[in-house]
């Protein structure tokens, strides 16, 4: 097992088995409350979660956020992942593909079309490996090993800071998105991992054109601590512990983006738990939700449990939709139901 196939291994690991969630900052989530509509005006199976994001049809604005490959565990999660969406009609990324790039017979692992012929899906890269001689040819090997309807590009310099190792020269990079979006034939997605894009630094990616913006704010799983874990380094893992808490809550980015780019394609990801979360965010101006954790936990265990999550979070949006008196997704985001406490 190579150094990078064994640190996806960890992370799966840490992330089940360790406390590694923000502790102090919060999502910001609980800061907003839904005004209740007594009298809806609705039948409840006529509400439609239905959207579209990139021109593709979703059967609700929720993404599988990425996570895994690389390893056997990972392409058992990563199928289940699939299957599900699938079944729903949810959007999909996985992890990293930088392992599937330095070892192609480990692609398979995140090969998920087969499970998902017509999901929405993202393949996704360090962008900071665009510093480490990564360039075109290996963004479009991680699209077509994965038939790919977009490219994430993730955005980590905390987590590169407490990594062991870690690939920390950011210098430059902003061009370099630049040459590669101009060149990509599919969107890419500018991704933080758990600590936040501000609405200044969306401006920049969005200028260097970079198509949506997922904000992967704080509040969810903590990189810090995941690397912290990971380390026998005692000053690494102190590092870790001080940056535990580090980022900008995941409402605050969102409002931020989208007060400053209304019309540019949000997703709203980072520490949502469950489909009250999904819908706060949809209702601030995310045109998807993702969720991470909460996917992680379900497929590690099966994909019943999987299922039955599908179905909650599914259930948890129609009933914030239904008593706030809004038929549809797109109802929901113009309605103003949503007041900020305080």
């Amino acid at each position: 097992m190579s150094n990078t196939q064994a640190r996806k291994a960890d992370h799966i690991r840490i992330c089940l088995e360790e406390d590694v969630q923000f502790r102090q900052a919060t999502n910001g989530f609980e800061k907003y409350r839904f005004q209740h509509c007594c009298l809806p005006e609705l039948d409840y199976d006529e509400i439609d979660l239905s959207t579209e994001f990139f021109d593709k049809a979703l059967g609700a604005p929720l993404l599988i956020s990425s996570m895994t490959g690389g390893t056997a565990q990972a392409k058992e999660i990563n199928y289940r992942l699939a299957a599900i969406a699938q079944k729903y009609q949810f959007a999909m990324g996985v992890g990293s593909q930088r392992v599937a790039v330095e070892k192609p017979e480990v692609a398979h692992t995140f090969a998920v079309r087969s499970q998902a012929p017509d999901i929405l899906l993202f393949a996704n890269l360090g962008a900071v490996q665009l510093n480490y001689s990564y360039g075109l040819d290996q963004c479009l090997r991680a699209v077509d090993d994965l038939e790919a309807d977009a490219l994430i590009l993730h955005l980590n310099p905390l987590q590169e800071c407490i990594q062991p190792n870690g690939d920390r020269n950011f210098k430059n990079l902003l061009d370099k998105i630049e040459t590669l979006c101009s060149k990509l034939p599919v969107p890419a997605i500018a991704k933080e991992v758990g600590n936040g894009i501000s609405a200044k630094m969306a401006q920049k990616l969005l200028d260097a054109g970079i198509s949506a913006i997922d904000v992967a704010g704080a509040g969810g799983t903590s990189w810090a601590k995941v690397e912290s874990e990971r380390t026998q380094n005692p000053r690494q893992r102190q590092l870790g512990r001080t940056f535990a808490d580090w980022g900008i809550p995941t409402a605050e980015c969102l409002t931020q983006i989208h007060h400053a780019y209304p019309d540019t394609p949000l997703i709203a990801s980072g520490g949502l738990r469950n489909g009250m979360d999904a819908a706060k965010a949809i209702a601030l101006g995310a045109d998807l939700a993702g969720l991470a954790y909460p996917f992680l936990k379900a497929a590690s265990e099966s994909i019943e449990a999987l299922d039955e999550l599908a179905q909650l979070l599914i259930a948890e949006m129609t009933t914030v939709l239904f008593c706030t008196g809004n038929r549809t997704v797109a109802e929901l985001q113009h309605d103003n139901a949503l007041q900020k406490l305080g």
